[in-house]
Parts: C-alpha cells; structure tokens; sequence
C-alpha cells in the first residue's frame, strides 16, 4: 500500500494504531534519553500512554468517517495526555486531526499541511517554545513533509528532515550536550511518524533495544518538586485565564484545551493548593501528581541494576495500582511499584505485565485496589507464568492495610495469608457524587432517593449514605461503622484544601475522641475523601 496515492479515515486510524504500538518497542529508550526539561525518565511513558489513548477513541469510532477519526485523534490525544511530552503531542495530534478533519481522504498535499498545522498548534500551546525540543523536531516533520508526492513519500522526507534537527538538538540545548544524548520528545515523535510509515510499507515492529544506561544518572532533583497534571470540564473561565491562575505556582507550564476540556501541567512544589485554585472554575476529572525526586530515584535504581550483571534479588516485590499522589507516596514508601489507575481509568493488563517485569524480585504481590482492576490482575498474574500473585483487594484501603504487611524478604507464597487478612481488617470509606438520579435500596434495607451531583458515601465499595455534604457523608459512615478501631486515616481529594482536611479531623476528634487521626492531601480523582478505619 505505500504506493497509494490518497488515504481513507480507516487508514489513517490503522497507522496510528501501529505508530502506538511501533513507539512501544522504543519507550524505555525514550525513558533513558529524557533529561529535559526535568531529567524524571518517562517521556517515553507518557507519551506511549497519550497514543494508547488515541488508540481507545479509534477503536470505538467510525472509522469510515474523517470527522469521526479525526474527533478520535484529538479527543483521545487530550483526555490522555501525560507529562510535558504528552501534553505537547496532544497539541500536535489535536493540529493534524483539525486539518483532515473535513476531508474525504488525504492525499500526499493534504498530509503535508496537516504536519504543518501540527507544528503551529504545538508551537501555540507553549508560552515561550525551547528550540531543541520535540518541537523542533515537529518543525522539522513539517519542513520535510513538504517534498513529498504520495503519502508514503511525505513521510519519508518528513523523517529525513526530522531526523536531521533531532540530531542537532544537543547544540540547541545545554542539558542535552551535557548528558551527550538527543532530545528525547523529539525521538519520540519520530517513532509515532515512523510506526506510520511503516503501517503503509507492511513492515513488522523491531525488537526492542537492550537499554544499559540512563542519562538521568548526571542530573541533581529539580528546583520544583512535583509534576502535576490536571483535566477538567465545565470551566467557567477561558483557557487564558486559568493559564494565569497556574503560572504563579512554577515552571514547565501548559494549560491546553479541546472538545471542551482543559489539560494542565506544570512543574510545583505546591500541587494541592493549585488543583483546589484551579477547582474552584471547572469540574476536575483527573489529576495526577508524580514527586520528581522519587521518579528520580527510581531511575538510578533501575540504572544501577542494569549496570549489575549478576544482582542479588529480593524473594518479594511489590505492584499496587493507585491514583491521587498521597496514596501513591504512601504506597511507593512501602515498597511499591506503581501502576497508575483505578476507578473510571482501569489499568490495562499490559500495564500491569510490564511494572511486574521491571521490579526485581522473585515473585511480585500484585494489589489491583479495585473490584474492575482484578480481572486484569489475575490475568496479569496468569501470563507471568508463576512469577505473582494477586492479593484481591477491592478498595485502596485495603490495599493499604495489605502493603504495611509486605516483607521483601518474606517468600510471596508465605505473604499471601498475612496480607489477606490485613487487608481484611481496615474498613474504607469513600465520598464521591453521583453520575445519574437513581434510587438505591441499601444491604440494610434503607432507601436511598439520589439526584445526580449529590454527595454519596460508600462503605467498603457498597453505597450505604446519601446527601448532606461530604464532610458530613464522613461523619455518617464513622458513626455507622465504628467498632472501636483506633486509627482514621483522612486523603483529600484534588478539590479539598489544607483548612477542609484541618476542620474534617477536627470534627471526627470531637465525635470519637478515643481514635488516632491521620490527615493527608493527595486522594484520588473524582472522591472528596477516601476515609480508612483501622
């Protein structure tokens, strides 16, 4: 097919799909490559996961249809942006898609401009645009993009000249001639045009190159502790103006929008008062907050093993999938590797497979955390051939209590038992809104009349308290659960600010002054608190 003169909307959804899985092969070279603009070692990651995204929206799309595809491209580019790289792919993707969009096929002209409306959208999203980056690389697709005939012939000239500024992306920025590597966004974005063109010419996907060192490994922890993301809906403020909101808060920032979602990312030592700024103007759909030094710790760890040949393992690792980042501090302190995800953004059983392959152990303790996330688990567990067990706790608070029971030096198999029952002993309360009006007759026979938007508590993933607000929801759930436990542990979601979570332990302290209360911000996306009882 690399002869055809024009593409149809299903053609192009095709050599996505393949570019996704094409960049793939190469993510962890990507990884290793990334010191700019903070050396965290996951461009490649994110990246991968912003196309995964893309992947999604095509597959449930008509794909006989140009608007179709194209909506799929940008929605998806959006809704699963990661990271600096990701989101700025996602400005490139939502350009592309935006020049196709009307078109019944594109010819070899029409994919050329599209790469060139690619180049001015990712250049437009960033407030002051760093030569040397994946943007340059973006201007060097679209430069080369210009010389070809056929579709198959702009990519291939779009890779000649793309190529041609990656390789001079060391003298543009000094960070990149210190740690003696190419940009890797830029190396990324490649590989996506690269899996494309591939597709057409029917070639079969490379093996995945043997990563002995990351360049992270020259690089101090950044002035800005934490990267932090955000996606929201209904903002009551145009994009301008919540860009405006965040500057103040640090550096590394873009605040992006389409389809009627605003993306934000920015690199803060003060994640939590910036999402409750920025929540008060929207509603807040995901965030993600990942600390860089951690992220930077992990890497040498990961440098410095595949620099040992012979490595003496643990008997036991530890996965647990997780959002909000004090859950995911709180998790990562007791040894875990993180899969990110949960309730509405179940992890794949991919991701899954690829953290139990990268911590070093014998056997790996998978915690799904979440009733949707354990088929994947057990599936996970299957296709590792005996190398994990999956522990099948059903909220994050169990997963708690199961993770402050793992033992690295404990075989997995003599783990299970122990971890059970600890996971079994913590009660979790969570405190969300519902999506629709619906009435609900409770396990103790109770009736519960609900609107969609009203405050509803669960106990243990089973609804059990309606209305009020969500500190009173707490408040409800404790007075009906309390069986002389000793220790309340409070995580705030994105939207509570420190006073919310002061004055919440203030009110529990006064209703059962006999209990521990622990407060932390970082809970995950959607739940105003998730509440655990021990």
């Amino acid at each position: 097919m690399s002869d055809a003169q024009a593409l149809k909307p299903a053609d192009l959804a095709r050599m996505l799909r393949y570019a996704t899985d094409w960049l793939a092969v190469y993510r962890e070279q990507v990884n290793a490559l990334n010191v700019y603009p903070v050396p965290d070692g996951d461009t490649g990651t994110n990246m991968h996961l912003t196309m995964q995204s893309v992947r999604r929206e095509l597959d449930t799309c008509d794909e006989n249809s140009m608007p179709g595809v194209a909506r799929a491209i940008s929605y998806g580019a959006l809704l699963g942006a990661r990271g600096n790289s990701g989101v700025i792919l996602s400005q490139l993707l939502k350009g592309f898609a935006e020049a196709i969009r009307d078109a019944r096929e594109i010819d070899g002209a029409l994919l050329s401009r599209a790469f060139q409306a690619a180049q001015k959208t990712g250049y437009g999203a960033v407030m002051k645009p760093v030569e040397g980056t994946i943007l340059t690389v973006a201007r060097g697709v679209a430069e080369g993009a210009q010389q070809g005939g056929t579709p198959a012939e702009v990519l291939e000239h779009a890779l000649i000249r793309g190529q041609d500024l990656l390789d001079q992306t060391p003298e543009m920025l000094p960070a990149l001639k210190q740690a003696g590597v190419i940009d890797s966004g830029g190396q990324g974005y490649l590989y996506i045009v690269q899996g494309m063109l591939a597709q057409l010419r029917g070639d079969a996907l490379p093996p995945a190159p043997e990563i002995t060192s990351y360049a992270q490994q020259q690089f101090e922890n950044e002035e800005f502790g934490f990267c932090t993301e955000f996606l929201m809906s209904d903002a009551t403020k145009p994009i301008e103006e919540i860009r405006e909101l965040v500057s103040p808060f640090g550096d590394s920032l873009l605040v992006v929008g389409a389809e009627g979602y605003v993306k934000g990312h920015i690199h803060t030592n003060e994640p939590d008062q910036l999402l409750a700024t920025v929540g008060r103007h929207g509603r807040m759909l995901k965030t993600k907050v990942e600390d860089m030094s951690e992220q930077h710790t992990e890497i040498l760890g990961m440098a410095g093993a595949a620099a040992r040949a012979e490595e003496e393992i643990a008997p036991s690792g530890l996965v647990a999938v997780a959002s909000g980042y004090g859950l995911v501090k709180l998790f990562r302190s007791l040894g875990a590797r993180i899969v990110s995800g949960g309730q509405t953004a179940n992890p794949s059983v991919q991701d899954i497979v690829d953290a139990v392959k990268s911590v070093s152990a014998e056997k790996v303790v998978i915690l799904p955390n979440n009733k949707n996330v354990l088929m994947a688990a057990e599936k996970a567990m299957e296709l590792m051939d005996g190398r994990a067990v999956v522990i099948p706790t059903r909220t994050l608070g169990q997963g708690i209590g199961a993770a402050l029971a793992f033992s690295p030096e404990t075989p997995a198999e003599d783990l299970r038992e122990v971890m059970e029952g600890a996971s079994q002993a913590v009660t979790t309360f969570e405190v969300t809104r519902a999506s629709r009006t619906t009435s609900i007759t409770t396990k103790t026979g109770a009736t519960l009349a609900i609107a969609e938007g009203d405050v509803i508590g669960l106990q243990d993933d089973e609804l059990v308290q309606a209305g009020g607000s969500p500190e009173d929801s707490v408040l409800a759930m404790l007075n009906q659960g309390y069986n002389g436990q000793e220790i309340v542990t409070i995580f705030g979601g994105p939207q509570k600010t420190q006073e919310d979570l002061e004055a919440l332990t203030a009110r529990i302290q006064e209703a059962f002054p006999m209990v521990e209360v622990e407060a932390h911000a970082g809970g995950p996306d959607l739940y105003d608190y998730l509440v655990t009882l021990e």
